[in-house]
C-alpha cells in the first residue's frame, strides 16, 4: 500500500470528479537543497526577519509583526479578502454542498517526538552557539561554515530519501521537508540536471502558489473551489466495520496533514515576500522621513523670521502710515462735509422750487409752473450752470417721497393746460354756432350758390392760443389726456346744443295731473323720470310751426358745430406740423427712483443737434398721433343723432298727421341734416334714417286715411250735377297724364325752400288750386243749370270727353298728391300706391252705395236716382278707369326691383271700376226695360177699338222717355257708351214689343173693329219707328216692329 503523501517520483493522482477541470494545481516541487530556515509548519506565533543585504543575523520578532506593519495584512499583495463576494454570485445551499465527515484528530503523546528532538537538538544548539560566536576574518560567522556542512548532510539525506521512496514508504520522521513537498510530481524539466538552483536565501517565488488562491472569486465555501483546494479528496465515510474504513481513516489523516502543511507553507511564502517588499522600501521611507524633518525645521525658522518682520511692519505702520492715513481721512471728511453742505443747499433749493411751482399752479400760471418744474428737474438730476458743482439727487432716500409730489404737480399743470386747450376750442365752437344764421346753413346744405363756408374761417388769435396750449401740453406730456378731454367736451357740447333749444322740462301746465301731483308733494325736487315726462308732454304740445323752428335750430346748430369741429381738427394738425422742436429740453417729471432713465451723458454739439432733430421729429409725430381726431366726428354725430331721434320719436304721432307741405318740409330738413352728417363723418346715420322712414310710412298711411275720408265726404255732399272742368283741374289732369313718362317740375317746386317761411303756417291749398290734405278745395266751375246744359266744360283724356261731378274732379288732387309723394319717397312707393288704391276703392264703393244703392236720396237729399245720376256716376268711373294706366306707369317708374307686385293691384282696381260701370249700364237697361214692359202691359189692357186719330198714350210715353234717356246719355256719356246702352235697350224693346203686338187681339168677326185696331197698331208702330229711328242703331228695330204689326194686321 502506497503512502498517501506524494513523493517526488510519484504520478499525480487522478481527479475524483471527471467534470472538474481545476482538480490538479501545480504545487512547488521539492528540491534537494532544502531551506532549513523555512518557518515551522503551522507556526503563526512568530516570524523570521532576514536581512541578507546587511548580513544581520536571524532573530525572533514580536508576535504578529507583519500584521502590525500592514493594515490590512493583504493590502500590498493585491489579494482579495475572503469576505469579498463578487457581483451576481449566489451562495450554495445545503443541497449543493456534499456532506463532509470531520476527521477525528488522534491524541499524540510527547514521547513520539523524542526521536525528532534528538536529531534537531544538536542543530539548534549549533545555531545558538553560532549566533554567539564572533565573525572570522573571511567575513562569515563560524556557524555558517557549520551550516554548509549540514547542507551537505541534508543533500545526502534527500538523496537517500528519494531512493527510499522509490522502494517503499518513508517514515515521517526521516526528513522535515515532507511538509514542504508539493503533491504535484516534478516534471522532467524540473528534475533534470540542468535545473537552475535557487539561492538558499532567495524566497520561494509566488508562482509556486496555485492560482486558485489568487483568484478574485476565491470562496472556500464554493464546492468547486473547495474541491480544488482539497485536491479532489473523497470526504465520504465508508461503510462502518469494513476494511476500507481503516484505510480511509489513515488516508484522511495523512491528507489533512498534507493540506494543512501546504496552506501553512503558502502563507509563509506570502509573508516572506511581504517582508522583503517592506525591507526594500524602508530605506526610501526613512530617507523621506528625514527630509521631512529637515523641511519642518526650516519652516519653523521661516515662520519665526516672518513673525519678526510682521512685528517690525506693525511698528512702522503705527509710527508712519496710520498717522498719514488719519490726515488723509480728515481731509476727505472735510471734503465730504463740504459736498454734504452743497447737497443740503441743493435739496433746499429743490424744496423752494417745488413750493414756488405749487404756488404758480394754484394761481394759474401754468407756463411759469412748467418752467419751474424744468428747473426742479435740472436740480434733481444735478444739471446746472458750469461751476455750480451740483450732484445727482435721484438716489437720495430723503427725496424718495418727493417723486409723488412732483408727479402730482406735473399732472395738475397738464390738467391746467388741457382745460385751457379745451376752453379755447369749445369757446370757438360756441361763437361760430351763434355767429352763423340758420338760413345760411340751410342754403349751404341746399347747395345754393353764393353762400361762403364760414366754418372754415379762422383767426390768428385762435392759432396763437392753440400753439401756446399745445406747447404747454407737450412740456407737461399731457397731450393724450387733453385730446381725450376735448373729445368728451365736444360730445357734451353736442348734447347741450340740443337741450338748449328744447322746451323746458320743469314748466308744467297748471291744470295737468303731474303739476297737481307735484304740488301735493310740497314742491320737492323733480326726479329725472318726471322731468322726462314733462319734456315729452311739452314736445307733443308744440304746434307744427314751433316744432319746425325747433328742428331747424337744432339741426343747423349741430351741423355748424360738426363742421367747426372738423375745421378745428385740421387747424390742430396744421399747428402741430408747424411747431419747432425744443432741443435739449430737460425732463418734465424727473423720476427719483434709482436706475431710472433720465438725461444721458453730454454729447458733442454736432451729435446733440442731430439727436435733438430726431427727437423733435419723434415728438411732433407723437403729438400728431395724440391729436388724431378721426374718431371724434363719428362719435359726435352718433351722440347728436341719438338725442335727436329721441325727440323725433316723442313727436311721432304729431309728425305723421302733418299736412303734406309741412311734412315734405320736415322730410327735406331731416334729409339735409342726415346728408350733412354723412358728409362730415362718413357714416349714414342708420338710426335717424330708420326713424324718418318709419314716419314716412306712417304719414302715407295717415294721408291715405284722410284722403279716403275726404273723398267719402265729397261723395256724400255731392249733388250729382255736372260741373265745369276748370283750368286748375286741367292743370292737375295734364300733370297726372304727363307723370307717366317723367316727374313734373311742379312737384319739385310744390314745397317752398326750407329756409323760407320757417315757423309760418303754410297755405292749405294744394298745388295750383288743388285740395290740401285736410281742406276741401273749390273747382273753377259751378253747378249746371238747365239753361246752361250745353255750356258744361268737359275733361278730355286721349280725345275722350268726360262730364264730371265735383267729387270725380276732386280725385285729381288725390292722384297728384300721391304721385308727387312717389317722387319724394321712392323707397315707400308700394306703401303710397296701396294708400292711393284704398282711396280709389273707397270712391268706387261709396259711389255705388250712393247711386246704385240709392243712398244719395238719404244723404245728399236727392228725391230719386235718375238716369242723369247714373250717367254721371258712369262717367266718373270711366274717368278713373282712363287715369289708372297713367298712374300705373308713373308708379312703375319709381318702384324698386322686387316690388312690382303692386302693379297688379292697379289692374285689379281698374277691373273693379269697369264692373261697377257695367252695373250702371245694366241699371239703365233695366230701368228702360221695366218702363217698356209697363207700356206693353198698358197697350194690352187698353181698348184699341176706339180710334182717337192720334198715337196711343203708351207709345207717346215710351218714345218720349226713350228720347229723354238718349238725350241725357248723349250729354254725359261718350257716343260709344251711349250706343252700347241704347242697343241693349232697343234689343229689349224688340223682344217686348214684338211679342206685345203679337198678343193683341184684333176682335172676333167684326171687320170694322179689326180695321180700327189694325189702323191704330200700325200708327203706333210707325210712330215708334219714326220717332226712335233717328237714334243710331234703332232703325232696324223700328222697322222690325212695324213689320210685325203689319203682318199681324194683314193676317187678321
Amino acid at each position: 500500500m502506497t503512502s498517501p503523501r506524494f513523493s517526488l517520483g510519484s504520478e499525480p493522482p487522478t481527479p475524483s470528479s471527471p467534470s472538474s477541470i481545476r482538480s490538479g494545481y501545480p504545487f512547488p516541487p521539492t528540491t534537494t537543497n532544502s531551506n532549513r530556515y523555512n518557518p515551522r509548519r503551522g507556526s503563526n506565533a512568530s516570524t523570521t526577519s532576514i536581512d541578507t543585504r546587511r548580513g544581520s543575523t536571524a532573530r525572533e520578532t514580536s508576535q504578529n509583526a507583519i500584521s502590525n506593519l500592514l493594515q490590512p495584512a493583504l493590502a500590498r499583495t493585491g489579494l482579495v479578502p475572503h469576505n469579498t463576494v463578487p457581483a451576481g454570485y449566489k451562495a450554495p445551499t445545503t443541497k449543493d454542498i456534499p456532506p463532509v465527515t470531520l476527521t477525528n484528530i488522534p491524541h499524540v503523546s510527547d514521547d513520539s517526538f523524542n526521536n525528532y528532538l534528538q536529531r534537531i537538538g544538536p542543530l539548534f544548539e549549533s545555531f545558538q552557539r553560532g549566533r554567539r560566536e564572533p565573525v572570522e576574518e573571511q567575513g562569515s560567522p563560524a556557524w555558517l561554515k557549520k551550516d554548509r556542512e549540514l547542507e551537505k548532510t541534508d543533500r545526502f539525506a534527500e538523496a537517500l530519501e528519494r531512493r527510499w521512496s522509490s522502494t517503499g514508504p518513508v517514515s515521517p520522521g526521516l526528513t522535515r521537508q515532507n511538509t514542504l513537498l508539493s503533491p504535484t510530481p516534478e516534471t522532467p524539466a524540473s528534475a533534470g540536471p540542468k535545473r537552475r538552483r535557487r539561492s538558499r536565501h532567495e524566497p520561494t517565488p509566488l508562482s509556486t502558489i496555485p492560482s486558485v488562491y489568487m483568484d478574485a472569486d476565491f470562496h472556500l465555501e464554493n464546492p468547486r473551489t473547495f474541491d480544488v483546494v482539497s485536491e479532489n479528496t473523497s470526504l465520504l465515510r465508508p461503510t462502518p466495520g469494513s476494511p476500507e474504513e481503516l484505510a480511509a481513516s489513515k488516508k484522511s489523516t495523512t491528507t489533512n496533514a498534507i493540506l494543512q502543511e501546504k496552506l501553512s507553507w503558502y502563507m509563509d511564502t506570502v509573508e516572506i515576500h511581504l517582508i522583503t517588499s517592506i525591507s526594500s522600501a524602508s530605506t526610501g521611507f526613512f530617507a523621506a522621513l528625514g527630509s521631512l524633518k529637515s523641511l519642518q525645521q526650516e519652516a519653523e525658522e521661516s515662520v519665526a523670521r516672518i513673525q519678526g518682520l510682521r512685528q517690525e511692519l506693525r511698528d512702522l505702520d503705527r509710527d508712519v502710515a496710520v498717522r498719514g492715513l488719519e490726515v488723509a481721512a480728515k481731509r476727505r471728511k472735510r471734503a465730504n462735509v463740504g459736498k454734504l453742505a452743497k447737497a443740503a443747499r441743493q435739496v433746499e433749493r429743490v424744496v423752494e422750487e417745488v413750493r414756488e411751482a405749487e404756488r404758480l399752479v394754484e394761481e394759474g400760471g401754468y407756463e411759469d409752473a412748467a418752467g419751474q418744474m424744468e428747473r426742479v428737474g435740472r436740480l434733481i438730476c444735478g444739471q446746472g450752470e458750469e461751476g455750480e458743482g451740483l450732484i445727482d439727487l435721484r438716489r437720495l432716500k430723503a427725496l424718495q417721497g418727493l417723486d409723488g409730489g412732483l408727479q402730482d404737480l406735473q399732472f395738475r399743470i397738464g390738467a391746467g393746460f388741457a382745460e385751457r386747450f379745451t376752453n379755447v376750442l369749445i369757446e370757438d365752437l360756441r361763437q361760430h354756432v351763434q355767429r352763423v344764421p340758420s338760413a345760411e346753413t340751410l342754403k349751404r346744405w341746399s347747395r345754393v350758390r353764393g353762400v361762403p363756408p364760414t366754418y372754415m374761417e379762422t383767426t390768428p388769435q385762435l392759432r396763437q392760443d392753440l400753439l401756446a396750449a399745445l406747447k404747454g401740453l407737450g412740456r407737461a406730456e399731457y397731450t393724450a389726456q387733453a385730446t381725450a378731454g376735448y373729445r368728451e367736451a365736444v360730445l357734451r357740447e353736442m348734447k347741450a346744443l340740443i337741450r338748449r333749444h328744447l322746451p323746458s322740462s320743469t314748466d308744467e301746465d297748471a291744470d295737468s295731473s303731474i303739476s297737481t301731483a307735484t304740488s301735493t308733494r310740497g314742491g320737492g325736487k323733480m326726479s329725472q323720470q318726471e322731468k322726462s315726462s314733462v319734456l315729452a308732454r311739452n314736445l307733443r304740445a308744440m304746434d307744427p310751426q314751433d316744432a319746425e323752428a325747433l328742428l331747424v335750430n337744432i339741426y343747423t346748430a349741430v351741423g355748424e358745430a360738426l363742421r367747426r369741429v372738423s375745421t378745428q381738427t385740421k387747424v390742430l394738425l396744421d399747428v402741430t406740423s408747424s411747431m419747432a422742436p425744443s432741443p435739449g429740453s430737460p425732463p418734465k417729471s424727473p423720476s427719483l427712483r434709482p436706475g431710472s432713465p433720465t438725461i444721458g451723458p453730454p454729447r458733442s454739439p454736432r451729435l446733440g443737434s442731430l439727436d435733438d432733430q430726431i427727437s423733435g421729429n419723434a415728438q411732433a409725430l407723437d403729438l400728431s398721433q395724440a391729436l388724431d381726431m378721426s374718431s371724434l366726428l363719428p362719435l359726435a354725430v352718433d351722440a347728436a343723432q341719438g338725442q335727436i331721434t329721441k325727440v323725433l320719436k316723442v313727436r311721432n304721432e304729431q309728425t305723421v298727421r302733418l299736412c303734406t307741405e309741412r311734412f315734405l318740409r320736415y322730410f327735406t330738413l331731416n334729409r339735409l341734416f342726415a346728408d350733412e352728417c354723412e358728409a362730415v363723418s362718413g357714416q349714414g346715420g342708420l338710426v335717424l334714417r330708420g326713424v324718418i322712414n318709419a314716419q314716412i310710412s306712417g304719414f302715407v298711411q295717415t294721408l291715405g286715411q284722410a284722403e279716403a275720408e275726404r273723398v267719402a265726404g265729397l261723395l256724400d255732399g255731392d249733388d250729382w250735377n255736372a260741373r265745369d272742368f276748370g283750368e286748375g283741374d286741367e292743370v292737375l289732369l295734364q300733370r297726372v297724364l304727363g307723370s307717366m313718362g317723367k316727374d313734373p317740375v311742379e312737384w319739385a317746386a310744390v314745397v317752398r325752400p326750407v329756409w323760407e317761411g320757417v315757423g309760418q303756417e303754410p297755405e292749405m291749398k294744394g298745388v295750383n288750386g288743388g285740395l290740401g290734405v285736410n281742406g276741401v278745395g273749390n273747382t273753377n266751375g259751378g253747378p249746371v243749370t238747365p239753361g246752361r246744359a250745353a255750356t258744361v266744360k268737359p275733361a278730355y283724356i286721349d280725345e275722350h270727353r268726360y262730364i264730371l261731378v265735383r267729387s270725380a274732379a276732386a280725385l285729381l288732387t288725390t292722384f297728384d298728391t300721391f304721385l308727387a309723394l312717389t317722387s319724394y319717397f321712392p323707397s315707400v312707393t308700394p306703401t303710397i300706391s296701396t294708400a292711393l288704391l284704398d282711396v280709389l276703392r273707397v270712391f268706387n264703393s261709396r259711389s255705388s252705395q250712393l247711386i246704385l244703392g240709392a243712398g244719395a236720396t238719404r244723404v245728399a237729399g236727392l228725391k230719386n236716382i235718375t238716369t242723369k245720376h247714373l250717367a254721371l256716376a258712369s262717367q266718373a268711373l270711366s274717368f278713373v278707369v282712363a287715369l289708372i294706366p297713367y298712374v300705373r306707369e308713373c308708379v312703375r317708374r319709381h318702384l324698386q326691383a322686387g316690388s312690382l307686385g303692386v302693379l297688379a293691384e292697379f289692374d285689379k282696381t281698374k277691373r273693379t271700376f269697369q264692373e261697377h260701370q257695367g252695373s250702371i249700364s245694366d241699371k239703365l237697361v233695366e230701368i228702360m226695360t221695366s218702363r217698356s214692359a209697363t207700356h206693353v202691359r198698358a197697350m194690352l189692357a187698353a181698348d184699341l177699338g176706339v180710334d182717337d186719330g192720334g198715337v196711343s198714350p203708351y207709345m207717346e210715353t215710351l218714345t218720349k222717355e226713350t228720347l229723354t234717356l238718349h238725350r241725357v246719355l248723349g250729354r254725359h256719356l261718350s257716343e260709344f257708351d251711349v250706343g252700347l246702352v241704347m242697343r241693349r235697350i232697343f234689343d229689349s224693346y224688340r223682344e217686348q214689343w214684338s211679342e206685345g203686338f203679337r198678343q193683341v187681339e184684333m176682335g172676333a168677326g167684326d171687320a170694322a173693329a179689326k180695321a180700327v185696331i189694325g189702323k191704330r197698331l200700325v200708327r203706333d208702330a210707325e210712330a215708334f219707328e219714326a220717332r226712335l229711328g233717328k237714334i243710331e242703331g234703332v232703325g232696324e228695330v223700328g222697322r222690325e216692329v212695324l213689320g210685325v204689326v203689319r203682318t199681324k194686321v194683314q193676317s187678321s
